[in-house]
């Protein structure tokens, strides 16, 4: 249970840390800013990604602005990596009719948003943690 509040917690502390780089750095500064995973390898814990993703999803309604699917994934992937899961944000795009979108991907599967995406955009950019 503790965990589990503490889970929250780095959640909503990483949402507003997204928005204060964002709006002192823009993108450059998220993208630089994405940690490494801690030394503690956790051997790609669906377990983990579960809770990662299922506790974003329950607090993004929340939250006091809209969150757009690249905050959603770097926050996902920032969380990922703190407790050792190698998580990357995956950009990607289809052209006509346009559509862009951002996910998280840990070993090649996507965690934090459908399977579909992968399939159907294109990818821009992998951002590896």
């Amino acid at each position: 249970m503790a965990w589990l509040l503490l889970l929250y917690f780095r959640l909503i502390m990483e949402m507003f840390r997204y928005d204060l780089a964002q709006a002192l750095l823009g993108f450059r500064g998220i993208h630089k800013n994405l940690p490494t995973p801690a030394v503690r390898q956790c051997a790609n814990s669906p377990e983990l990604e579960a809770a990662v993703s299922g506790a974003l999803s329950r607090i993004v309604p929340f939250y006091w602005k809209r969150v757009q699917c690249l905050q959603r994934s770097v926050v996902t992937a920032r969380v990922l990596c703190a407790y050792g899961a190698p998580a990357e944000v995956v950009i990607g795009y289809r052209l006509a009719p346009f559509l862009a979108h951002a996910w998280v991907e840990v070993g090649g599967r996507v965690v934090n948003d459908s399977p579909a995406f992968q399939r159907r955009l294109q990818v821009l950019e992998r951002i590896s943690s």
